[in-house]
């Protein structure tokens, strides 16, 4: 899954990384998925974040990542903008 979301209290790298390593951290934690922060890494209120999850069966795999994309949007600090879920 890929999941965009925009900090707009963002006016620094510096408190755009804290946002970022603070849900991965939590994401990871949470549901032990794998997070990568994709691009953009040098836009202060933008975010592109990556999410893996393993499973043989697709019903959990879509339950983990829709409770992901409710952590993320739960936060008070970011706006989802986009979110695409990808099955192989």
């Amino acid at each position: 899954m890929t999941l965009e979301f925009l900090i707009s209290e963002s006016h620094s790298l510096k408190t755009r990384r804290r946002v970022v390593n603070s849900l991965k951290e939590r994401i990871r934690g949470r549901f032990n998925v794998s997070v990568a922060d994709l691009g953009s890494q040098d836009v202060w209120q933008r975010v592109v974040l990556g999410v893996a999850v393993v499973s043989n069966d697709g019903r959990f795999a879509n339950e983990v990542l829709s409770k992901v994309v409710n952590l993320v949007a739960a936060d008070p600090r970011v706006e989802i903008v986009d979110q695409r879920f990808e099955f192989r």
